[in-house]
């Protein structure tokens, strides 16, 4: 069987290919403003970068969880297309709209009174302050946000990511002059520092939410799904629907990320350059993690159209493919970050202080590739098969209790015996590695036990 999956590489990887492209080219578009807001930043103060690195790790945690449950209806629409049920798309988009609506309250309130959470990393009153308007200011463009999250749903199921990308693309090239202005100020408007970044970010925000909610208006494509056919009330048996399915999305979302996020706030306690340190590794980490996280979503896309058309082996086969394939890349990227170490911390020409205490964590970056291409890839396939519970909770043992709490653990010298290589930021590095791993191992089985099931349980058609 594995020779067979194997065999089908030369179909199954320029498929994968060609919806991944476009994915990762957006992707890295969003991913780039982080990085112009990183190295626009560190070139305005320290202060102002630790505040940048505590309030981006808060927004990103509560974001992450809120799009995670309105990314059920990418597998959702995804077997609907599949299935060549067209009208029921726009039905599915609209109550995911209402669902968006009610997640946009609830995200507001946590990002205006985050006031605890900022209290944790015990950082001075004046970069606590930054952080706090930062987040303030974003909540004025989470409704964008969240409306966008639904369309990328769309788009993803239905294969047409380049729509996204192009408008993501428009959206960057806007980025750096907006961060020229607010961050050091002009035209009359004075510089904000690190908080400029957030008002940036909020303007493209909404006009990436005009453009494409204008594009699916116009295009003759998104008829079939009569998406603006007639207004709906809230549907609560196909809201539940996506809240069954997305709810363990978003809290596997939340998982992974507070697990970096936490990783901030307690490294924020080592001081102003080792939390410095971190946030540059961790943005260069997030930019490498767009590689394997752009063809998980192209997976679920291909996998979920093929269960939507009854094609339950061509299902697995595309999956194994996906985890044989973005396992490699991962491998090869991880070996070119280590070898490169030097140059790519040279792009965000950080002081002195900081590059030194970043060069050992770029050992964990290249070291974890592979388990982060590994448990991706797999989860994804899983929500294709509308499969998030038991990811969930394997992600909550594995990336808080050993990834999380065995960082704390190393990184603190709790017990005393912890070698000097494994304390402070490398400690926590080396769980959130060891952790991703453990994933891995138990989502593949997981995936693997869940295609035999449908299998047995869905008779594939024979082509």
């Amino acid at each position: 069987m594995l020779h067979f999956k194997l065999s089908r590489l030369r179909e199954d990887i320029p498929a994968l290919l060609k919806l991944a492209g476009p994915l990762l080219v957006g992707q890295l578009a969003v991913i780039a403003f982080g990085v112009l807001d990183t190295a626009m930043t560190a070139r305005y103060s320290a202060d102002d970068l630790a505040a940048l690195a505590m309030a981006s790790a808060i927004f990103i945690s509560i974001y992450v969880g809120l799009t995670g449950v309105i990314s059920a209806l990418a597998p959702i629409a995804g077997q609907l297309f599949g299935a060549k049920r067209f009208d029921e798309i726009g039905e599915e988009v609209r109550q995911a709209t209402w669902l968006a609506v009610g997640l946009t309250v609830l995200g507001c309130f946590v990002l205006m009174n985050a006031d605890y959470l900022l209290a944790i990393s015990r950082i001075k009153p004046e970069i606590e302050d930054k952080a706090r308007l930062y987040l303030n200011i974003l909540a004025l463009g989470l409704p964008a946000s969240m409306g966008m999250r639904v369309l990328m749903a769309l788009h993803n199921a239905v294969s047409r990511p380049a729509v996204i990308t192009v408008v993501q693309l428009v959206g960057l090239g806007l980025k750096l002059p907006l961060n020229l202005l607010f961050i050091y100020g002009g035209l009359g408007i004075e510089g904000m520092g690190g908080p400029g970044c957030a008002v940036a970010t909020v303007i493209i925000n909404w006009f990436w939410l005009i453009i494409t909610l204008g594009f699916v208006l116009i295009d003759r494509f998104y008829r079939p799904f009569k998406i603006f056919s007639h207004f709906s009330k809230p549907d609560w048996h196909r809201i539940w629907a996506l809240l069954k399915l997305g709810t363990p999305i978003g809290f596997s979302y939340l998982i992974e990320v507070t697990s970096f996020t936490f990783m901030s706030l307690f490294i924020a306690r080592l001081g102003t350059t080792a939390l410095a340190g971190h946030q540059i590794v961790a943005n260069m980490g997030t930019v490498i993690y767009m590689v394997p996280l752009s063809l998980s979503i192209a997976t679920m896309t291909l996998v979920s159209q093929s269960i939507g058309a009854d094609k339950q082996e061509r299902a697995e086969e595309i999956g194994w493919s996906s985890v044989f394939f973005t396992t490699v890349l991962c491998i090869l990227i991880g070996i070119g970050v280590w070898v490169f170490k030097f140059e790519l911390l040279d792009l965000y020409d950080p002081p002195a202080e900081v590059k030194v205490f970043s060069v050992p964590l770029f050992l964990f970056i290249a070291f974890y590739q592979v388990f982060d291409a590994l448990q991706v890839t797999a989860a994804f396939i899983l929500r294709a098969y509308r499969i998030a519970f038991w990811p969930m909770l394997i992600y909550a043992g594995s990336l808080w209790g050993v990834g999380l709490g065995g960082g704390y653990l190393m990184g603190f010298n709790v017990f005393g015996n912890t070698p000097t290589f494994l304390q402070g930021a490398n400690g926590f590095w080396a769980g959130n590695s060891l952790s991703l791993g453990l994933a891995a191992c138990f989502l593949l089985y997981l995936f693997r036990r869940t295609a035999a099931r449908f299998e047995r349980t869905h008779p594939p058609v024979q082509v």
